[in-house]
């Protein structure tokens, strides 16, 4: 696994860092480390709170019938998080940026291969399967050197690898909030980036799971079924809490704190249910941003809160720098959020 990290480095940072007077920014204070080798050891050694990945990969995006991308978000997300400001609310000492997993090779396979044709269809949900691998491993390695990872870009079958390599590394099945469009409780067909959290289940790696904001229009009859049928899921829809208005924001966010947050639990952000973000499955109708804002700081706040995962953007060239924006401010309100938890009384 570990000769496909590539370590984020000072000669990347030089070239990525824009510098200026009377301004420190958040880059210049972050901690790398150097060495690829026994990357457990070195993260236990140190003196940070917070371990940022980057997942650059839409194979399982491809291998779900969806539009690809979110092989864009982790450059476009780390070219303006380097550049915002350190002061004393952005905790850049607190934070390492470890690098990204190289998929280069499997993408390469995935542009050869067509939605069109069951076949390609099939070997993408293989090549899934190694990601997978891959994935939990390193999340298998933060987590034990006892650091939590925030996790950017692919798709959501990255769920299953942040799923399976935290509940590895604690020995204990993980509970999960998911802001999602989605359930992603699709049939285990082979791995997809609709069926993380079916298979993390029924594998043992994930107990409770709660989807928050449901979109009553995209969820089959099946899944709603299959749902409503077991007693560690929950579910509240978007149209609940906007539309029918018959849940208000904060107490549903609370009704969903209470169904994970009794153990460890991980929160996974999918950009398409957030209005108008360049995503997989881009929505016309969401949440706002700020109330994705908030949705990661009330549970980013929580003590067994153990991971952040943002995935499905898919910046263009065109929007790359707001999507980035976007999630540099998701992944900053988990890091205040968690830090401030630690001086509440």
């Amino acid at each position: 696994m570990e000769d496909k990290l590539v370590l984020f480095n000072q000669t990347t940072l030089k070239k990525l860092l824009n510098k200026r007077q009377a301004e420190t920014k958040f880059g210049e204070h972050v901690k790398m480390i150097t060495d690829i080798s026994n990357i457990y050891e070195q993260l236990k050694s140190l003196d940070v709170e917070y371990v940022i990945i980057g997942l650059p990969e839409d194979v399982g995006v491809f291998a779900n019938y969806g539009k690809s991308g979110t092989s864009t978000a982790w450059e476009a997300t780390i070219k303006i998080l380097l550049n915002i400001q350190s002061n004393k609310f952005t905790q850049a000492k607190k934070v390492l940026i470890l690098g990204h997993l190289d998929f280069c090779s499997k993408l390469k396979k995935l542009s050869s291969l067509s939605q069109k044709n069951a076949k390609d269809v099939a070997k993408a949900r293989k090549i899934v399967s190694k990601i997978d691998k891959e994935v939990s491993n390193l999340i298998y390695n933060v987590i034990s050197a006892g650091k939590k990872p925030i996790i950017i870009g692919g798709g959501h079958n990255n769920a299953y690898g942040n799923l399976k390599g935290t509940s590895l590394a604690l020995n204990k099945r993980l509970n999960v909030i998911n802001f999602d469009a989605h359930s992603d409780f699709r049939n285990e067909e082979g791995r997809h980036s609709g069926n993380g959290f079916s298979y993390a289940f029924s594998e043992g790696f994930l107990r409770n799971y709660f989807i928050f904001g449901l979109h009553e229009n995209y969820t089959s009859d099946i899944i709603f079924k299959a749902l409503d049928n077991n007693k560690n899921i929950a579910y509240n829809t978007f149209e609940d809490i906007e539309i029918k208005k018959e849940l208000n924001y904060k107490s549903a966010m609370e009704n969903a704190l209470n169904h994970v947050s009794k153990d460890s639990f991980g929160i996974e952000i999918d950009c398409d249910a957030i209005q108008n973000i360049q995503s997989s499955a881009m929505t016309p109708s969401g949440f706002s941003v700020n109330q994705a804002r908030e949705f990661v700081h009330f549970f980013g706040n929580q003590e067994n809160a153990t991971y952040l995962h943002i995935c499905e953007a898919a910046p263009t060239p065109k929007n790359e720098a707001q999507v980035g924006k976007l999630i540099t401010y998701l992944i900053t309100d988990f890091i205040k959020a968690n830090a401030s938890k630690n001086s509440i009384v």
